[in-house]
């Protein structure tokens, strides 16, 4: 019983990171959840930086600064928690080729 147990959830966590890995779309939906303060496609129109065209090491070191606590936010620092490593590369990945 245990045998299947264990079996079925490597196949349910397997099946889940094949999904994300088949999305086409997943990057930019992940990075659809900063426009409200940085603009579609990261193109700011106000107060907050625009992140589209910056370059990809230094959108991930400010996610990574926001994530830590050393660069203070108001909500940035609870956004950047809310992903995975592997979500936020591909956020910065976005942007970084955005023109």
């Amino acid at each position: 019983m245990k045998l299947k147990l264990a079996l079925a959830t490597v196949c349910v966590l397997g099946a889940s990171g094949l999904a994300h890995a088949q999305d086409p779309n997943l990057a930019r939906n992940l990075a659809a959840t900063c426009a409200n303060c940085h603009g579609t496609n990261g193109k700011s129109v106000g107060g907050m930086d625009s992140l589209a065209g910056e370059p990809r090491d230094k959108l991930m070191q400010k996610l990574m600064d926001f994530r830590s606590g050393e660069k203070p936010a108001s909500i940035m620092h609870q956004i950047a928690k809310g992903y995975t490593d592997e979500q936020l590369g591909l956020i910065v990945d976005y942007f970084a080729a955005q023109k």
